[in-house]
């Protein structure tokens, strides 16, 4: 019989981490999830990008390419404290934006809570962009990808915690230029980011204990990956608290931000681009807002519904948004 002081579980996401009373975290393979088809149009290899933490990426590229291609850096979701470039879904959705953008695609990993808090992914996800920097400066480093990527169009992207992370690296990069050379971020893509706060918004407390993604959830991954003592108005899950930085840096590249209609966070992403387009209307940035900020709300959709449904047709139409973005930079560099 076990005693009243055997470790148990207080803390439970999805079943696939699991925090026990003596700290021990658990970790469990995530449930069968679609695959998608890999039909041989993409290449693909892994890599590590820092090896003293044992990080790694999933790289891609058609394998049919004839000349060089955009880059469209992805991170994936799972509330900072789950998911792989690995995972079957995330790499479904990634053959696919490298098959029908066509582009460079490279899915990477990041430390995960509880073990690694804030700031970790962060700091992994600009470690990430400083060794992509370093790859296609050399051009020998790592041929398989240099040969095939255009450093002047680079895209950062990810999706609810992977959003989160696109929308630091901006800040990070875009208040200091120069620093990625010869890399030129030429948009971001936010889909779905992971944005909270303190005050619950309308899309919060009306969203139902059956979505995807719960109240309760956001509540157990946030006492999971924010640092000891901190609340939801940290500036890094809070890009819009009292203590966040200026959003400034995002002014000056376009920004592409995907919200789902059944999303408890959709308020947030929905008041995320708004006051970028209000930024920018008022002249902050150099360019106009219709040509910077994009908002586009997926109606009847669910939050992640790009990584849970890689092969869906919602999952498509973010492909072919994606696609816009990456077609109207080009012409914008070329005029």
């Amino acid at each position: 019989m076990a005693s009243s002081a055997d470790p148990h579980v207080v803390e439970d996401c999805r079943g696939m981490l699991q925090v026990l009373s003596d700290g021990t975290v658990a970790r469990f393979e995530p449930p069968p999830i679609p695959a998608g088809d890999d039909d041989g149009r993409v290449e693909w290899k892994d890599a590590v990008y820092d090896a003293g933490r044992g990080l790694g990426l999933r790289m891609y590229k058609p394998a049919a390419a004839e000349k060089k291609l955009p880059v469209l850096v992805y991170f994936h979701g799972g509330g900072f404290c789950v998911g792989s470039y690995a995972w079957p879904n995330f790499h479904a959705g990634c053959l696919r934006l490298a098959a029908e953008l066509p582009a460079v695609v490279l899915s990477f990993d990041y430390r995960l809570a509880p073990e690694h808090r804030f700031p970790a992914a962060h700091d992994d996800a600009a470690t990430a962009l400083l060794w992509l920097r370093d790859q296609l400066a050399s051009g020998t480093t790592n041929p398989w990808l240099a040969d095939a990527a255009d450093a002047r169009r680079v895209f950062v992207s990810g999706e609810s915690a992977g959003g989160n992370l696109t929308h630091h690296l901006a800040l990070r990069f875009g208040s200091t230029p120069g620093l990625l050379d010869p890399i030129n971020i030429a948009g971001y893509v936010m889909l779905m980011p992971g944005f909270l706060s303190e005050r619950r918004t309308r899309s919060e407390l009306e969203s139902p204990a059956t979505a995807f993604l719960t109240r309760d959830m956001c509540d157990t991954l946030s006492r999971l990956f924010l640092p000891a003592g901190a609340d939801k108005d940290h500036p890094l899950i809070n890009p819009l608290g009292p203590e966040s930085p200026s959003l400034d840096p995002l002014l000056d590249v376009p920004v592409l931000v995907v919200a789902a209609e059944r999303d408890l966070l959709r308020d947030k992403n929905v008041e995320y681009a708004e006051r970028l387009r209000a930024l920018a209307a008022a002249g902050k940035g150099k360019k106009k807002e219709e040509e910077n900020v994009e908002l586009v709300v997926f109606p009847g959709e669910e939050h992640a519904f790009f990584g849970v449904k890689p092969e869906s047709e919602a999952a498509g139409e973010v492909v072919r948004l994606i696609g816009r973005l990456v077609a109207r930079s080009s012409v914008s560099r070329m005029s």
